[in-house]
C-alpha cells in the first residue's frame, strides 16, 4: 500500500516489512579475522581458516570455530568474498577476498584502535571471588611458566606483525609468571 508520504510498506499486526535500501553489513572482529586469514592464505575453505587460526591467532584472540564456518558465507553475501563450491567430491565451499574485502581489511588494519584489552582469565576470576591466592598461584605459575617456555621456543615468524604479537605474548607471560610467583609464595 502506498502511504500518504509516498513510501511503500506493508504492515499487519504481527509483522512489518520495510522496503528500501539495505544497510551495508556491519563488520565484526570475526569478520576481520576471516578477511585477514584469507589475505594470507588465498582461496580457502572454512576448515583451512580454522587450521590457520589454531596456528597462533587463538593464543591472543578467542574465537569459536563455528564462526569460521558461518562468517565467510555472511561476508560473501555482502560482497566482501567470492564463494565457489566444488562440483565433485566433498563439495566444499572455497572463499576468496574481493576488492571490497581487501579495501575493508586495509582500512581496518590502518586505523589505530584505542580499544582497551579485555581479559577473560579464569584464574583472575577465581582470585576476584576469593580463591586461596597461594594455592591458585602455584597452579597458575606452572601454567604460565609452561606457556612462556613454549613462546620463547617458537622460531621467529616470517611476517613482522606476528613477531610483534609473539613478543607481546612473551611479555604478557613474563608478567603473569612474576605475578603468580608472588601469590604462590604467600601464606594464608
Amino acid at each position: 500500500m502506498l502511504g500518504d508520504g509516498g513510501s511503500l510498506n506493508a504492515h499487519r499486526s504481527d509483522y512489518t516489512v520495510y522496503f528500501g535500501l539495505l544497510q551495508d553489513l556491519k563488520l565484526t572482529p570475526t569478520s576481520y579475522v576471516v578477511l585477514g586469514l584469507l589475505s594470507w592464505l588465498g582461496e580457502s575453505t572454512p576448515y583451512d581458516l580454522k587450521r590457520a587460526a589454531a596456528g597462533g591467532l587463538d593464543t591472543f584472540w578467542l574465537l569459536q570455530h563455528a564462526q569460521l564456518y558461518s562468517e565467510p558465507e555472511r561476508l560473501a553475501k555482502a560482497g566482501y568474498l567470492t564463494e565457489k563450491q566444488e562440483k565433485k567430491g566433498r563439495r566444499r565451499k572455497l572463499y576468496r577476498l574481493t576488492k571490497k574485502g581487501e579495501a575493508a581489511l586495509r582500512e581496518w588494519v590502518m586505523t589505530p584502535t584505542a580499544e582497551p584489552t579485555r581479559l577473560r582469565d579464569p584464574g583472575l576470576l577465581k582470585l576476584f571471588f576469593g580463591a586461596d591466592p597461594a594455592q591458585l598461584g602455584a597452579v597458575q605459575l606452572e601454567t604460565h611458566q609452561r606457556v612462556l617456555k613454549e613462546y620463547e621456543q617458537m622460531a621467529p615468524l616470517e611476517l613482522e606483525g606476528p613477531n610483534h604479537v609473539l613478543d607481546a605474548g612473551i611479555g604478557h607471560e613474563r608478567e603473569y609468571v612474576r605475578f603468580w610467583k608472588r601469590l604462590a609464595g604467600r601464606k594464608r
